[in-house]
């Protein structure tokens, strides 16, 4: 079975609170089900992290060195602004996918600079947790 490492960065853990209109309603602990649900579906051991601190986003990635297949990244704000979880990602070299549930291309400008993205094999963006499941497919494939 293949080890996947699931990184969540800031706020995603206010899901169902944080501006429900772009997020939608559905708690953290909910898109926590949904992701173990679609990885046991793909035969995949799924690890999930979330911090709201980017160099424990920064020390999870590092860790997944040796001992994960791949790993499936929401940097959320810290796409747009951190160069060491890009360089974490480069440091690692595990296939990696980005994902956004909000369509982030069509928001705000400064949200148009993926840093994170530069090193994963592909982005998806705006499908909420159905995200999360093309992700999780896609390295099932991939590793």
């Amino acid at each position: 079975m293949k080890n996947i490492l699931v990184v969540n960065g800031p706020n995603l853990n206010m899901l169902g609170i944080r501006e429900p209109a772009i997020y939608g309603r559905q708690t953290y602990a909910d898109l926590l089900a949904y992701i173990r649900e679609a990885a046991s579906a793909l035969s995949l051991n799924v690890t999930c992290f979330q911090s709201n601190s980017e160099g424990e986003l920064v020390t999870a990635i590092q860790q997944a060195y040796g001992k994960m297949d791949g790993i499936v990244i929401n940097p959320a704000a810290y796409t747009h602004t951190s160069v060491a979880i890009l360089d974490a990602l480069k440091a690692v070299a595990l296939p990696a996918v980005e994902v956004h549930l909000s369509a982030v291309e069509t928001r705000e400008a400064f949200r148009q600079v993926s840093y994170a993205g530069m090193a994963c094999e592909k982005t998806i963006t705006g499908k909420g947790f159905a995200g999360y499941q093309e992700a999780l497919a896609y390295l099932a494939q991939r590793v």
